[in-house]
């Protein structure tokens, strides 16, 4: 073991064994072979447009998670480990492929979105065909992995179905949303989690125990990225600052501002009726900006976020510790700085 913290690929967070960092990185590189093996069809096209998205790079949150929860069997680097990493990771892939057709992104980590490059249909038969990927590697899984995965993308379409169709009337906005990025976030890296504890050989109590850490860590970590969105001065997870605020999409802030809002005070009136307009003109989305980074609502979003890590710190007392707990325990610090 060393004192001195190791950056963990694809995240940047420290480690502070070397041991448990070796395995994570060459588990990550394991993977990261594995998901490339994975996206190639004997149609070069396809290969091109499944890898598209794939090679632009992103923080392999999932496979990451996945790998962590694997130290807490007595079989960490189990194949079956990497097996459910790349279920997972393609899993993600995939929705991504649909949510850029949906949202009519151009951009995706920086590059032309795969609808942007080509057209609608190539990015949701593309988006399918990981699916299908996926779900033939999971079925190498046993019927157990395979009744997971299945439950876990039943929650992804249904959070996506629920957030297409908005808000019912009567219903609570914040609540509402908090609710689909439980189904739409939080139950994937839930069940990153829990394979990798499952296929590692940890008790059911710990698989039940990172499973419960997954949804909690992934909702913080999603609603990390909506104060990123308001917050950042660079491009950060592929997207620039302000890009859900000119989609129109709901985030954590702009809900909280809404609920709170008195229109009888100048700067709320004023940021309302931004919240309201065309921000792709390039100077009211600055002034919006601007006033969201002022207003009380900013902070008590990243309250939220930090106490949806702590909670999720809370459920890692129920865990052994070791090197492996201490690894996830940085990663709720991570998932808070980056979000303040």
């Amino acid at each position: 073991m060393t004192s001195t913290p190791l950056p963990a690929p694809g995240l940047g967070f420290a480690v502070a064994d070397e041991a448990l960092e070796a395995r994570v990185r060459a588990g990550l590189e394991t993977v990261e072979q594995a998901l490339r093996d994975a996206a190639r069809s004997e149609a070069p096209f396809v290969t091109e447009a499944a890898q598209h998205v794939m090679v632009a790079g992103g923080k392999r949150f999932r496979p990451l998670l996945v790998l962590l929860a694997a130290e807490f069997g007595p079989n960490p680097v189990a194949p079956e480990v990497v097996e459910s990493a790349v279920v997972v990771e393609l899993t993600h892939l995939a929705t991504l492929y649909h949510d850029d057709v949906m949202d009519e992104a151009a951009l995706r980590r920086g590059a032309s979105s795969a609808n942007a490059r080509w057209d609608n249909s190539v990015a949701i038969l593309t988006g399918d065909w990981l699916f299908a990927r996926a779900s033939d590697l999971v079925s190498e899984l046993g019927p157990e992995a395979v009744r997971i995965q299945a439950r876990t993308f039943g929650r992804l379409v249904e959070g996506q179905i629920r957030e297409t169709l908005g808000v019912r009337e009567g219903d609570d906005p914040l609540a509402h949303y908090l609710s689909v990025v439980a189904d739409k976030t939080g139950s994937l890296i839930a069940t990153s989690a829990l394979f990798g504890a499952r296929f590692a050989g940890a008790s059911e109590e710990i698989q039940e125990t990172l499973r419960a850490f997954g949804e909690e860590i992934g909702q913080a970590f999603q609603l990390a990225d909506d104060i990123l969105d308001v917050m950042s001065d660079s491009v950060e997870s592929g997207k620039t600052p302000g890009t859900d605020l000119r989609e129109g999409v709901p985030t954590l802030p702009v809900l909280i501002f809404r609920a709170s809002a008195d229109p009888s005070v100048a700067t709320d009136a004023r940021l309302l009726e931004l919240l309201d307009s065309d921000l792709n003109d390039d100077t009211r989305l600055a002034e919006t900006l601007a006033l969201l980074r002022a207003h009380p609502s900013l902070e008590q979003a990243e309250n939220d976020v930090r106490r949806r890590a702590d909670d999720a710190r809370k459920l890692l007392a129920n865990l052994p510790e070791s090197p492996g707990r201490t690894a996830l325990e940085s990663l709720c610090d991570l998932v808070v700085t980056r979000s303040v």
